[in-house]
C-alpha cells in the first residue's frame, strides 16, 4: 500500500471555498492504489522510481522523474502503481479542492 504524507493545506484566499494540498505519496516496490477517485483536481509530479497509472478509459501511461500528469476533479482513477519490484517511487501531489481540506482520496465503485 500506499503512504501520503500532508506537507501543506493553505485556504486559497483568492478563490474563496476552496484549498491547495500537497502532499508526497511513497510507492514501496510493487505498491497498487485501487479504483478511486479524488474530490478536486490534482497535479502530480513524480520525484522518483516510475509510476504506471490509468485515467478512466483512457490508456495506461507510465512516468519517470520529472514526468506530470493532471487528474481532473471527480475523475475515475482505476489505478495507480508502482510496477518495480525493487525500487521505490514517490510522487508530489497538488490538489485543489474545498477548503476544509477533507478526504483527497475517495474509494468508491462511482
Amino acid at each position: 500500500m500506499t503512504e501520503t504524507l500532508i506537507v501543506s493545506c493553505e485556504e486559497l484566499a483568492h478563490v474563496p471555498g476552496k484549498s491547495i494540498t500537497t502532499t508526497t505519496v511513497a510507492f514501496p516496490p510493487n505498491a497498487y492504489t485501487p479504483k478511486h477517485r479524488h474530490p478536486g483536481s490534482v497535479t502530480v509530479y513524480v520525484l522518483k522510481g516510475r509510476i504506471r497509472s490509468q485515467l478512466g478509459g483512457s490508456p495506461v501511461g507510465e512516468f519517470g522523474v520529472g514526468d506530470s500528469f493532471f487528474e481532473p476533479p471527480g475523475a475515475i482513477h482505476p489505478f495507480a502503481e508502482n510496477g518495480s519490484v525493487t525500487e521505490p517511487a514517490e510522487i508530489l501531489a497538488i490538489f485543489v479542492a474545498d477548503q476544509d481540506c477533507g478526504p483527497l482520496i475517495i474509494y468508491n465503485d462511482q
